[in-house]
Formats: structure tokens, C-alpha cells, sequence
């Protein structure tokens, strides 16, 4: 999948809210759905378009469905924000490079 896809489907306030709490780990749509303002079939819903974006997946586990973070799905998403990372390091780098031949600075 792309990271485009990714960051419109966690665009949702709800997609992130449940992608947040999947940080603990695999859970059913009955957990995850406890303590939010929307139903089940919402929250499967809500689930299946992180399925869709490639930031979940699902296995059977007796008569339910349990969701878990696909470490995968987050490699287009991390490369992406990698980029700016990169680039935040480079600037950092030239402007200690600036300030290193300054001296140390006195405080009054």
C-alpha cells in the first residue's frame, strides 16, 4: 500500500483512535470497540478500511476476528516520514558546522 493511503485512512479521528489502542496489541472488535461513542459495526467498519490501507490485519481466533498492527503495512508510511527526518538531521548538522567555530557562549 502507500503512504497516502495510509495517512487518509488515519486521517479519521476514530481509524487513529483504534490504530492507537492496537499499539497495545491484538484485540477483538468487542474490545476495542468498549468505551467508544460508536457501535460494533462501526468499529468493524472503521477497521476494515486500516485493513484496506494495509495498516492492519485479522486472524480467526474461535468464533471472532482479531485485529493486530501490520508491521509491514507501516514500512511505505515510515519511509515517507523518514525523508523529513533526513532532512531535519542534515539541517542540524549545518547549523551546529555555523556555530562551532563561535566559541562557547557566556550567560551573564
Amino acid at each position: 500500500m502507500t503512504y497516502a493511503l495510509a495517512l487518509q485512512c488515519l486521517g479519521d479521528p476514530m481509524r487513529r483512535r483504534l490504530f492507537e489502542k492496537l499499539r497495545a496489541g491484538s484485540a477483538s472488535v468487542g474490545v476495542l470497540a468498549k468505551g467508544l461513542p460508536v457501535s460494533r459495526p462501526a468499529v468493524s467498519q472503521h477497521l476494515k478500511a486500516l485493513k484496506r490501507a494495509g495498516l492492519v490485519k485479522d486472524r480467526p481466533e474461535g468464533t471472532r476476528r482479531v485485529y493486530f498492527i501490520d508491521p509491514e503495512g507501516l514500512g511505505p508510511l515510515r519511509v515517507w516520514l523518514d525523508q523529513f527526518w533526513d532532512r531535519a538531521l542534515e539541517s542540524f548538522k549545518q547549523e551546529v558546522g555555523k556555530t562551532a567555530g563561535r566559541g562557547p557562549r557566556r550567560t551573564p
